[in-house]
């Protein structure tokens, strides 16, 4: 999401980014059902417990962002009365759109490895939970070993440091791509949080392994220079962490060539966001989505043209 753009939106929505009804479409045919995944635990409401392979991990509540489903942020372009007509055919309000903010911890041995941060205070989101759901789930912010960002926005990148400057995960290893972390230094408005983590960052190329065997980038452009969702496995488990590819569980799954305004190359975007959710389809991956409904984990599905998500519960 854009920093600069969402304050003008009506939502106040400040993070740099952040979809025509159709008759009741039918599944492609699944060889095989998935296996049902373990139960997830809560530890409390921000904090639910769940497994991948062997590892312990924790969707983490950090917050909520709503904003004014008006066309100026997602399915820019298209028909109100179209993309009324998809939200109402899944339940959904058709004048606010609801994204979840869910960081993800992930225990690896003597490592703890959190995926992005959340929006700590910012103006547009009502957030800033994190640091209580890390401490629900187990976890002091002095004990995160490796901290994975998906990219540079606001909503991804605001717990880095605490309300007075510093670093809120001080012994942590700050992972992200070399063109994010190119395009956040030369950017003069994250001046003070690119000098703060400068010392702890470790820029990885596109598509690393980063964590050789654990975790794995998956390039996924389009959206920002160096945006990346992550694979993380344990055996034959893995699971997709999307980071931004896709924000709206209805919209950006079941109509993922609609323009996101958030996004910097909206064409590639769009490219990338249908790639990524048809490979999670054909391979029937357990996906994580950081702005779904909470706990953002479940599959997606292929229908008709489109997909569809199945939550886990």
């Amino acid at each position: 999401m854009n920093c600069t753009r969402l304050s003008t939106l009506a939502v106040a929505l400040l993070a740099g980014a952040m979809f025509s009804g159709c008759s009741q479409p039918q599944s492609t045919t699944i060889e095989a059902p998935a296996a049902a995944p373990p139960a997830l635990q809560p530890a409390n409401a921000d904090a639910l417990h769940f497994r991948i392979g062997t590892l312990d991990a924790y969707a983490l509540k950090d917050g909520d962002i709503e904003i004014a489903n008006d066309g100026k942020t997602f399915a820019v372009g298209q028909s109100i009365a179209d993309v009324n007509a998809l939200l109402a055919a899944a339940g959904q309000p058709t004048d606010v759109l609801h994204l979840s903010l869910q960081p993800l911890l992930v225990r690896s041995g003597e490592r703890v490895l959190l995926f992005d941060t959340g929006s700590a205070d910012a103006s547009f989101a009502r957030a800033g939970r994190l640091p209580d759901s890390l401490r629900a789930a187990g976890v002091e912010p002095a004990q995160v070993t490796d901290i994975f960002i998906s990219h540079r926005h606001q909503d991804h990148v605001g717990g880095l440091l605490t309300a007075d400057g510093a670093l809120a995960f001080g012994n942590a290893t700050v992972h992200l791509s070399a063109p994010e972390w190119e395009s956040l230094r030369n950017d003069a408005q994250a001046a003070t949080l690119a000098a703060a983590i400068a010392p702890k960052v470790v820029a990885f190329q596109p598509g690393a392994a980063i964590v050789p065997g654990v975790v794995n980038a998956v390039a996924v452009d389009g959206h920002t220079p160096g945006h990346s969702a992550y694979e993380i496995v344990s055996g034959d488990e893995r699971l997709l962490y999307l980071g931004d590819t896709a924000h709206h569980h209805v919209i950006s799954v079941q109509r993922p060539e609609w323009t996101v305004q958030f996004d910097q190359d909206a064409p590639l975007a769009q490219a990338s966001r249908r790639a990524l959710l048809q490979r999670a389809a054909d391979e029937r991956l357990r996906v994580y989505a950081v702005h779904f409904p909470y706990p953002g984990l479940g599959r997606v599905e292929a229908r008709d043209d489109g997909f569809a998500w199945v939550p886990e519960h």
